[in-house]
């Protein structure tokens, strides 16, 4: 967030959002871009190790860097990316950054570097031909280091590859049925094996083993878009979930957009944000990507002018990047 947006807020005392053990306060204007830069949307987001947070955003600057205090640290990616969409940070902290534009996933250290591509820029796989990539969403490792990657818009598969990027499996088909999916939209994998699928427009999220074994899925959650689970065994699943897409349902409540924190079991633990979508305290637009660093904070990115569903074009100052703290 910036400009007036931030200002706006910098004076209100934000309310608290979460229940029970998961209470937020939101932290106005988190994230001091350079004078001039904008952020346009925000895809996805990540931390790494040291609670650095790697902003993926669709403005001039694809890669932005903080530090948890919101401090601009650094920025690159300028020709590189066509279209960001997915983040992952590994555990050795480079970073898998998922192009939905450019049908790529490309493997970087956190100065820029490319270590690794998988996809042949530019060029697609045939629509729904279930081969990688057409406009691939997002990126996850196995505890094994493989590499699990949603293809969610042109595609419903489910992609797997060595460290190397060698293509061993894929699986999913367009569909409602267990193991099909519609717009794989986001991908996590936990440190027991299991993987984790936002099937966005089913409202669930599917669970599979490595090999692609369809085990069960979670209802409850509305079009979620937004995955994040810590590391370590049985963790917490934070979900972004989007609001209705039809223009008919947009103000009905209970529906988001909104975050929810989940068990490894799919049990709701807490709901996030208000009853109903807009700015303001409390409230979301899109919550496309997320992810929490060790002190429990939240960051989360929205793709606030694409999916704006005001009055008119969306203002010019749209939140799309903001940081909840954990209260105790």
């Amino acid at each position: 967030m910036s400009g007036e947006a931030a200002k706006d807020l910098q004076g209100l005392d934000m309310p608290v959002l979460g229940e029970g053990a998961f209470r937020y306060r939101e932290v106005p204007g988190w994230g001091r871009l350079p004078q001039g830069w904008s952020l346009d949307e925000v895809a996805a987001v990540g931390v790494d190790s040291a609670d650095n947070v790697y902003v993926f955003n669709r403005g001039a600057h694809p890669l932005v860097v903080f530090d948890r205090e919101g401090v601009f640290l650094r920025a690159w990616g300028e020709g590189l990316f066509k279209r960001p969409h997915g983040l992952h940070v590994a555990p050795d902290d480079t970073l898998f950054l998922t192009d939905d534009g450019d049908h790529t996933v490309r493997r970087c250290s956190v100065d820029g570097r490319v270590l690794l591509t998988i996809g042949v820029p530019g060029r697609p796989a045939a629509f729904m031909s279930g081969m990688p990539f057409h406009r691939c969403t997002h990126t996850a490792l196995t505890p094994q280091g493989d590499i699990l990657v949603s293809d969610g818009y042109g595609n419903a598969s489910i992609h797997k590859f060595a460290p190397d990027g060698r293509h061993i499996l894929s699986w999913g088909a367009c569909g409602i049925d267990p193991g099909q999916f519609n717009i794989p939209h986001n991908i996590t994998c936990d440190a027991d094996g299991w993987v984790y699928v936002a099937d966005r427009e089913n409202h669930r999220i599917q669970v599979f083993d490595c090999g692609g074994r369809y085990e069960t899925q979670w209802n409850g959650v509305h079009r979620p878009s937004a995955l994040f689970m810590p590391c370590g065994r049985c963790p917490l699943c934070y979900v972004g979930e989007l609001g209705p897409a039809l223009k008919l349902t947009r103000g009905y409540p209970n529906l988001g957009p909104r975050l929810s924190v989940l068990d490894n079991e799919g049990r709701v633990l807490a709901r996030i944000g208000t009853e109903t979508g807009g700015i303001g305290p409390g409230r979301f637009v899109a919550p496309h990507g997320l992810a929490v660093d060790s002190h429990g904070d939240i960051y989360v990115g929205e793709v606030s002018r694409t999916l704006w569903s005001g009055d008119g074009p969306a203002p010019a100052d749209v939140p799309c990047l903001r940081k909840l703290e954990r209260l105790a």
